[in-house]
């Protein structure tokens, strides 16, 4: 009995001691975890899109489906798995998590594009899935009316887009829509056809263009998102980097936005220009975060005249 009490005392100081030490740094060690985590999320993922950039399906699956168990919130995670099982031809569990992803973001242009390709294989069409999506969202219509009309598919265009508040977007895409059928000339139509034809063999400037507009009105959120998704497509391009490292700087998440932004000076070659934007923003990351050191070693990077 009385070594059972001696034990039951010992254990119970150690609890003691083990909740006073941990008391003494719960922030640190929060912040440790955090960043841990969310190396471990970076690494996995990045490593799902060499996976699917390989054409290891299977691989890249599994691997975005440990990133969604990290952050279930996440419809870009959504969009990949969609995205790879639909490469994988597992059209059911593609359309599934498609349609995840539109319900948590519907005013992504390429969320809606997926989906109606994902419906297009299965030989399905988008009244199947009507009732599964905010469908009232008036963005999202008007980007499936746009994706109507670049298929030329005018009369589901026009259905999608009755009742409409009128915009000035909604009012040109009609115009387009109503010269696509009343029979524009040869001339015109050659000339649409070329531009509908340089937008899909040159998605990166589509990407800069919309990237840019994002920055100049300060749509930082839409930035993160829009600068990732560039990233899953062209993960060697040094731009995109920097730009989602803009846009987590300016949405608080600092060390994230270091990371990502250090990792994007490994792909810069010779582009003064973009070098000096890199060191800006890492100056200003690192004052943020109070790392005056780091925050001096970039900022004398940076080459006045440039």
């Amino acid at each position: 009995m009385k070594k059972q009490l001696h034990f039951l005392f010992l254990l119970t100081a150690v609890f003691v001691i083990a909740g006073q030490v941990m008391a003494q740094e719960p922030e640190e060690s929060a912040e440790l975890t955090l960043e841990t985590n969310l190396d471990e999320f970076q690494e996995k993922f990045f490593e799902a899109l060499k996976q699917k950039g390989i054409e290891n399906y299977d691989r890249a699956i599994n691997l975005f489906l440990e990133c969604k168990a990290m952050d279930e919130t996440n419809p870009v995670i959504n969009h990949e798995l969609a995205k790879s099982y639909a490469l994988n031809k597992d059209f059911i569990n593609a359309q599934i998590y498609v349609l995840e992803a539109i319900n948590k973001n519907p005013e992504n242009f390429w969320y809606v594009h997926t989906l109606i390709e994902i419906l297009d294989r299965q030989g399905s069409t988008f009244d199947a899935v009507r009732a599964l999506i905010p469908y009232s969202n008036e963005v999202l219509r008007e980007h499936l009316a746009q994706i109507y009309y670049d298929r030329q598919n005018f009369d589901n265009a026009l259905f999608v887009l009755e009742g409409l508040k009128k915009t000035n977007a909604i009012t040109i895409l009609r115009m387009k829509i109503a010269d696509a059928k009343g029979g524009a000339s040869s001339m015109e139509a050659e000339e649409e056809n070329e531009q509908s034809v340089e937008k899909e063999v040159n998605p990166m400037e589509m990407y800069t263009n919309r990237i840019a507009k994002l920055i100049e009105n300060a749509d930082f959120k839409q930035l993160d998102e829009s600068s990732k998704e560039a990233l899953e497509l062209f993960p060697l391009q040094p731009y995109f980097y920097y730009t989602k490292g803009l846009a987590m700087s300016k949405l608080g998440k600092l060390k994230a936005a270091v990371s990502i932004m250090e990792e994007g000076l490994d792909y810069l070659l010779d582009d003064q220009e973009l070098a000096n934007k890199f060191y800006k923003e890492l100056t200003s990351t690192f004052k943020a975060l109070g790392n005056s050191s780091k925050a001096n070693m970039y900022l004398s990077k940076i080459k006045i005249g440039s």
